[in-house]
Formats: structure tokens, sequence, C-alpha cells
């Protein structure tokens, strides 16, 4: 994906994003992060072909915005959103196999053997096999996203979006799905993805990138270790922050303030 000078605003005349350019390469796993209103969720819906600037130009997957079929481009995107809506009483399989055609309802006659194999795969893969056959509703808030996941990838995207997926899970529920994404990356080395968070505690060991966002423009993008420094994540959030990375990992705090 290739953005190049987008801007967005309304018809009222607000300012979403200012002339942002970036670069997605294949297998590259992009954190982007921000405050509250900085533009993130706007910058992804352009990402995922949900919306089109109002300046700039966009590449995505081979397609260009304005001169392609935004509908085919949608369906090699994976996306995984803070509260899709999903209908309670599906089992687990029948909300996975939705994701085939991007649908609430599963189309069955759509799944033949490759499909039911990609689908154990995934199921296994981020540790929801068990929950095959359950009703959806009565999983748990971490089982769900990581479901919802497996439902982003069963038409095999080449790009997957992660609208703040730890969003309301516990600790054990935040580390199975960091866990899952990390076994994602290695066991689909060619897949792109991008994760929006506002902690860095979020973010998966394996991801490369990060993209800064505050009020609509980049503060800082590149390589993780270029961009997730005390002097830029400070900026960025309009507070002076202590970081620190262990085991891959990244942690950030509020630096203390003596009087």
């Amino acid at each position: 994906m290739t953005m190049s000078g987008v801007s967005v605003w309304t018809a009222e005349g607000a300012h979403l994003l200012h002339d942002i350019s970036w670069r997605i390469q294949p297998g590259e796993q992009w954190a982007m992060l921000g405050p509250n209103g900085a533009g993130k969720s706007t910058l992804l819906g352009i990402a995922g072909a949900t919306r089109h600037p109002s300046a700039g130009a966009v590449t995505l997957l081979g397609g260009t915005f304005g001169s392609c079929d935004m509908r085919a481009l949608r369906a090699q995107v994976g996306m995984v959103e803070p509260t899709p809506r999903l209908l309670d009483w599906l089992t687990t399989e029948d909300v996975v196999v939705s994701g085939l055609t991007q649908t609430i309802r599963p189309h069955w006659e759509r799944v033949g053997p490759v499909e039911t194999a990609r689908m154990n795969e995934l199921l296994h893969l981020f540790g929801c096999a068990h929950l095959a056959q359950r009703e959806i509703r009565t999983c748990s808030q971490g089982e769900r996203q990581r479901l919802r996941i497996v439902r982003a990838l069963m038409p095999e995207p080449r790009l997957l979006l992660l609208d703040e997926p730890a969003t309301g899970l516990d600790l054990p529920a935040r580390e199975a799905l960091l866990a899952a994404l990390t076994a994602l990356t290695l066991s689909h080395p060619c897949l792109a993805t991008v994760t929006v968070s506002h902690h860095l505690e979020d973010l998966s060991p394996t991801t490369t990138h990060a993209l800064l966002l505050r009020a609509g423009r980049a503060v800082a993008q590149g390589p993780i270790e270029a961009v997730l420094t005390p002097a830029l994540i400070s900026d960025c959030f309009g507070i002076d922050v202590v970081i620190q990375r262990e085991g891959g990992r990244w942690f950030a705090r509020a630096a203390p303030r003596w009087n």
C-alpha cells in the first residue's frame, strides 16, 4: 500500500488528516499510535478501502483509488473492528465462515475441503479449536476477539487491519491474543498487518514498524526502534513518557514529576 499527500476534511471544513504519506510492504507489521482524535480510525478506513481521501493518491494491493473497483480491494483486506455486529445465536464456526463473504450470515455452500482445512488451521493457530461448536454468545470477550481475527483471515487477505484488538481484554486474554498474533506472523510471513492502539503494551513483539499520529499529522514513522523513543512518544501524546523494552515487548509510563 502506498499513500501520497493524503488529506481528509469534512464538509464543514474540519481537517481530519493532513498530508499523510505512508508505505506498507508485504510482511511488515505496523503499529499505528496516537491520542484520541489523532485521525487513526480515518486513516485506517482509507487503508481498508472503506473511504476515499479528500486529496492525495492511494494505491492499495495493485489498485489505485479512483480507477478501480473498491469492492474488489476490500475483499483482499481483513478488517477487525472493536465492536463488529455478530449474531449471538450463531456458532463460532458460522461466524468464521461468514468471513469468506464478509457478510453477517454464513454461506456454507461456498465451503469446500480447502476452506474447511483453512478454518481448522486458523482455529487451532488462535487457540480456538475447542470452541468450534459453541454459540458465539457463550464465548468470553478474549475468545470472541481471537475468533474475529480468524473470521477476517478466512478470505486469505493480503493486508490485515486490527483496530484496537486488545480493547476490553483482561491480562490473560490480552496475552493470549498477542501470542496468537505472534504465531500468525510466523505462519503467514507475507501478510502485512496494521494494529491501531493507544498503548505500547498491546503491541505484538513481532511489530516491525510504527506510525505516530497527532492532530491528523504524522509525527514519525519507520522501523519501530527508531520511532518508539521517549522524545517522539512524548511529542505524540503531549506528555513526558519513559519507554522500556523487554523480551521484544514495549512498555510506557508517564515520567515522574518532582516538585
